[in-house]
This record gives C-alpha cells, structure tokens and sequence, in this order.
C-alpha cells in the first residue's frame, strides 16, 4: 500500500538554477569522511539537502549536548504495510479488524536481540543510553557533539533553515556494519524545526506563568479582529476606494468576525445525530496553556452554553519541564492549543478530549506522539504541525521514525491527522516547492484548507480553495511600514503578494498509495518526473475542512496585551491548523455513528469520491474578493497607529515571489489550483451533508 523511492540526487544551485532546473534544491554531494573506511556502512538518506546547508552558522562545540533517537528497522515491513492496506479498505475481509498494540509489536517490532545489540554500541561509544521505547522502535541516548561526530563518522554544524538556526550533520552519516542492519538513523542529530498551522501569531516578551509545578510559556501577544466584520459571511460590505480593478467588483463582503461552533455544526450538518460520545480525540501541540480549561469553559459558555466544555471530560498530559522556548516560539503554540481544543469540541460536543504538550516543537513531538500510540491514548490524533517542506528536507531517520508509528497507529485502529500546511507548495519560503511532513506520508490524513462561506441562518452558501493574494492600500499612516508604501503612492493599492493557502504538493519520495489510483490525475503524480521518473507519487491534500483565517473561526483564550495584561480575549484565527482538528471532531461523530473506530480513513474517503452528498466538490469560483481590516500596530510595528486595509484576493491563482538572504528574488505562479474532482489545493474537496453516515457505513 506505501512505497518510498530512494531520494533522488537533483540539481543544486541558487534561486536561478532551482527555476531553470527543477523546483527543487540539490542534494549535498560530499560523503563522510569514514563512511567509506573499512568496517562502517553509509546511513542510507542521511545526506542533508544542499538548501538547508546553503546558510552555515558556525560549528557546534565538541562539548555541546546532543540527545537523539536511535530509529531500528521494522521486522517484514512490507507485510506491516499489507495489514494497513487490509484494515482500512473497505470490502476487504480484514476491515476494520485491528490488531492490539501487543500483537502488532510481537508481529513487527525488532527483536530484542538487535535492540541488544545497539544499546551496547551505544554505551561503548560512551554516551548515556536511555530508554527503549515500548514498541521498540527507538532507543534514547544522549552524549556530546564530539562522541556523535565519531560515533557517526560526520560533522556537525549550524545552519540557517526557513529563518531558525539550526544543528545539522554537514555530511552523511553512517554506523559500524556490525549494526547496519538493524539501525534506520538517528532522530534529533538533525535539528527539525516544527511550526504550528495557525495564523496570525506573534511572540511576546513576558515572564512565564507557572501552575501546578509546570511553568508555562507566557500568553501570546494579543491579536484582536478589527471592525468591519461580519456575524456571518456576506453580512455587510465594503466598496473600495479607490476600486481595485483587475476585474473585481469594487463592493466586496467583509471578513467575518469568527464562526462560532453552532455556526460549523450546522455548516457541516453534524452535531444533531452524533456527538463523538464515547470517542477520545488526542490533540498534541508543544507545549500548553495554564488558562486553556478556564478559557475554554468561559468560551462555550459564552458562544455554544448548550455544550459545555464539562462534556469534553478535558484531561492533559504535559511533558515538563518545557524546553527550547525561544527556538520554538512558545507562546505561539498556546494559540494553536485554543483553537485544537475549540475546534474538537465544537464539532464534537461529547468526545473526550486528551491534550498532549510536547517538552518542545523538535523531538518532543515525535515523543508525545509515541506516547499516544503505543499506549493506544485515543480513537483520532489531530497534529496541526508540520516541517516546512520536510518531504525534501527532512532525513530518512525522521521518516521512517514517525512512519513506523503510524503503521502501528494505522494497525491497531487509530487515525491519525496532520495539517497540510498554509504556505501552498512552500515556494514563498524556500524557493523550490515540496510539501511537508509528516502530512504527505500516505499513512496519514493531510488536511487542506478552504474558504467556507457561512450564511445568516447557519446554512453553507459556498466553498472555495483557501489561496490568498492581499493587496495593501497605502496610506499615510503606514507610509515606510508596508513595502512600496511611500508619501507618493499613498491612496493606492499596492501590487498583490501572496498572502497563504492550503498546503499541497506532489511528493518526491513517496509513491502513490493505492487509495489515490485512478482518483488523482496522473498530471498531479508525475509532476516531478523530471526528478523521480514515470512512477505515480503521492499528492496532498487528501480533504478540506475551513482554513481561510478572514472566514476563520472565533476562539477564546488569554493574550497579552500592549500594556503587559494578560487576560481573556475572543478573536478569529485561521490555517490548516483550524481544519484538521474540525475534521477530528467529525470522525468521532463518525466513529461514534459505527461504533467502531475508523483507522485510516484515506481509503474509505477516495472511495467516496463521486459521491456528491458526501464529498463536496471543491470548484473554481471566478474572481472572488474579500475587505479586511487589521490594527496596524499588530501586523506591522508595535507604535504604528491607526488601520491597516486589505483587498483580499480568493483562491488566488497569481505569482508567488521567493527572497533569500541576500535578497535575490524569484517569482513563479502559484502550482496548486481548485478543480472538478480531486485537485492539488483541497484534495477530494469538503466534507458533504452524508458525510458522516456514508463514512461509518
């Protein structure tokens, strides 16, 4: 059901040649020093790409601590892959039989004899051997830069990846032949830098705020939805002075103020029949909130009082001590938490809801994640993150890691969610377009993003895909603040740049799951074929639910304000971050409606395909426009005063510019479009009105 090519070697070069070569960047050709010595085996994928060595940062001292997960190889993981595919087909005779996670492991996981073997290499290498994972998948251990560098014939450096420094094996790595065959890689020896879906975040300098011996990051820097807005979609309109143009009407809706969870249910048309009772959904974020529970009952309280966050039977499982704040962005993560948590119970009113905080947003993740799936925590694990691009720059240790996982996820009954992203194909950030990880593993649901119109009496009056151009209107009191805002252009608009969409994009590494076959267009899976070959590859999105953050979703949750405060404050924030966890709730009610759990539901949503009632297709929509209103002082500097305004362009189809750190520039149009049937910006499309139903049958 899942292949993996072998990552192919690709042209490397700047910005110019990733354009009149390939989108994508070349892979770092020189070898470790030892691989090849006598005795050692190459790490097979544990070459670093050459774009995220294009920016070195210096070296890491010999004497600077490096904690890492030995990755060990499945026994028969081709046969593990066949079980997938024989629990989550519909019409197969095992569907929906799962295993435990025991008989998974006794069938699967390595022998304790290989688990022998690699602990005793590791201590011999002197590092200090921690924990054996319970499915026996990894081995912690932890030592110094220097004892890594020997212990993997590489050198280790910092590097400036996607505007985080970060450490990175400059060259491949490799191991002893004597454990070769049982060892993948090492996780955590290359820095991955996972960030949250949601938009609209901002870190904020404060002291920590400490609970229940758990010190929290500090509450994030307020962002408040300015006026005008809307109660609902269409509500009330702007006309632009002066117009727009380009072909837009000059009167556009506003944003909307925030959907608020009745207005979702009814949307969708879930909630009535099915609540997700009996159902637990894990949410794991980095981090967490001390005000989460009090902010989260004050919310439904204020906006939902028929379902009170009582019913979520909220329980968390932090792993503090919190580490790596300042790396990860802490206090943006607490955003992310609010709108998991809001968003589940929304959708799903009486589903448990377990929050999982991760110790940091780098291998903290892949632990909680773990810690979910070996002990079976829950029924649905919605993840709103991702490593930017990680389908090309994340190393095959990191892969195989979370993959094996998710065989286990997969085999014992348990979906598993990601976000897809809300930079499109990634080229605004990288330059080359890949899409991320872990979404596009075809063990995994990738959750895409749209623009959900919502009107008056809570009925759906249309859906499009979630791709912003915006357009700044210059005036003077944001003159020097918004490039090409200058005293002579005040009263225009200024040129559209692209703003944020559905993450997508045809993977270079993994082939097309059987699911995708004959569903997905072959011009979307060869799209890299100059690179990877006639093999179809798999493509994400897989399905849609709400992401446009100007028809986003109201949350509640404490913010720190300019004067220091931090309280309770309601406001809109969107992403992919925002659908995946809505799309969760929906499979609970789903797994409550057929009393089983779902598993992998990619094979049983593309046979859905076609199906109109279930699966609303996702079309172009013309030109569609939207006004949105910001407080300047909040997207701009912290002392501008006064407005911020912006002419949205939707499902925006226009060029995407790239800038490296010395600004060169690249501009290509945007890759990812909406389309009749399944397309490379929604997937399927949405979820349709017998959605529910025809799933759980």
């Amino acid at each position: 059901m899942v292949g993996r090519r072998r990552r192919m070697p690709v042209l490397a070069g700047g910005v110019a040649g990733l354009l009149c070569a390939a989108t994508v960047s070349g892979v770092a050709g020189a070898t470790a020093a030892g691989a090849a010595a006598s005795g050692r085996t190459p790490l097979a994928g544990s070459m670093i790409t050459a774009a995220a060595l294009q920016h070195p940062k210096g070296a890491v001292a010999g004497s600077a601590a490096v904690d890492f997960e030995v990755v060990l190889k499945l026994r028969n993981a081709a046969a593990a892959q066949a079980l997938v595919a024989a629990v989550s087909t519909p019409g197969s005779a095992s569907y929906r039989h799962y295993l435990t996670a025991a008989q998974w492991e006794a069938r699967f996981s390595p022998a304790a004899a290989e688990v022998s073997s690699v602990r005793s290499w590791l201590a011999s290498e002197g590092f200090k051997v921690g924990a054996t994972s319970a499915d026996r998948i990894t081995i912690s251990a932890s030592g110094t830069a220097a004892q890594v560098e020997k212990a993997f014939g590489t050198t280790l450096g910092m590097y400036k990846v996607n505007g985080h420094v970060v450490r990175l094996a400059s060259h491949q790595m490799s191991v002893p032949s004597a454990v070769a065959g049982s060892v993948v890689g090492a996780l955590g020896i290359n820095q991955n830098v996972a960030t949250p879906a949601a938009a609209s975040s901002r870190a904020v300098s404060a002291r920590p705020a400490s609970g229940g011996g758990v010190v929290f990051p500090p509450a994030p820097a307020a962002f408040i939805t300015a006026p005008p807005c809307g109660q609902y979609f269409g509500q009330n309109f702007t006309t632009t002075q002066p117009a727009f143009g380009m072909g837009y009407p000059a009167t556009v809706p506003n944003q909307v103020c925030g959907y608020k969870p009745p207005q979702f249910r009814s949307a969708y048309n879930v909630g009535s029949n099915y609540t997700g009772k009996g159902v637990t959904v894990a949410i794991i974020d980095a981090y967490g909130s001390a005000t989460i529970q009090s902010d989260s009952a004050r919310y439904f309280a204020m906006n939902d009082p028929g379902n009170p966050f009582s019913n979520a039977h909220f329980t968390q499982r932090l792993s503090a001590p919190f580490q790596n704040q300042t790396l990860c962005d802490a206090s943006s993560w607490l955003v992310e938490q609010a709108i998991d948590v809001q968003a589940v119970h929304s959708m799903a009113p009486n589903a448990h809801i377990l929050y999982v905080g991760a110790k940091d947003c780098i291998n903290g993740l892949f632990n909680s994640m773990q810690d979910v799936i070996d002990h079976h925590l829950a029924n649905i694990v919605t993840n709103s993150w991702g490593d930017d691009a990680g389908d090309l720059l994340d190393d095959q240790a990191t892969k195989t890691a979370f993959d094996n996982l998710f065989l286990l996820a997969d085999s014992t009954g348990m979906t598993v969610q990601f976000s897809s992203g809300d930079n499109g194909d990634n080229f605004n950030l990288f330059g080359f377009s890949s899409p991320d990880f872990p979404a596009v593993s075809p063990l995994v649901t990738a959750v895409g993003g749209t623009s959900l119109k919502i009107g008056k009496n809570g009925q759906q009056t249309g859906q499009l895909g979630w791709a912003t151009g915006h357009s700044f209107k210059c005036t003077a009191n944001v003159v020097g603040g918004v490039p090409g805002c200058t005293k002579s252009t005040v009263g225009t608009w200024l040129p559209v740049t692209y703003d944020g969409g559905s993450g997508g994009f045809t993977s270079y590494d993994f082939l097309q799951p059987a699911y995708q076959k004959g569903v997905v267009p072959n011009s979307l899976a060869l799209r890299n074929a100059a690179l990877t070959g006639s093999s179809l590859m798999r493509v994400i999105p897989d399905i849609s639910m709400d992401a446009d953050p100007s028809t986003g979703f109201l949350i509640g949750l404490h913010q720190t304000f300019p004067n220091g405060v931090a309280k309770y404050s309601q406001t809109r924030y969107g992403g992919t971050s925002l659908a995946s966890p809505l799309l969760a709730g929906v499979i609970a009610d789903a797994d409550q409606a057929a009393g089983a759990s779902m598993g992998l539901i990619n094979p049983a949503i593309y046979g859905l395909h076609g199906n109109a009632s279930a699966i609303d297709d996702i079309l172009p929509g013309g030109k569609v426009g939207m006004f949105r209103r910001d407080f300047a002082n909040q997207i701009l500097a912290p002392n501008t005063k006064g407005f911020l305004d912006q002419f949205r362009e939707v499902t925006y189809e226009g060029v995407i510019t790239y800038c490296d750190e010395t600004g060169n520039c690249a501009t290509r149009p945007n890759t990812l479009s909406t389309a009749p049937g399944y397309d490379s910006m929604t997937g399927l499309g949405s979820i349709g009105p017998s959605f529910v139903a025809d799933l759980a049958h």
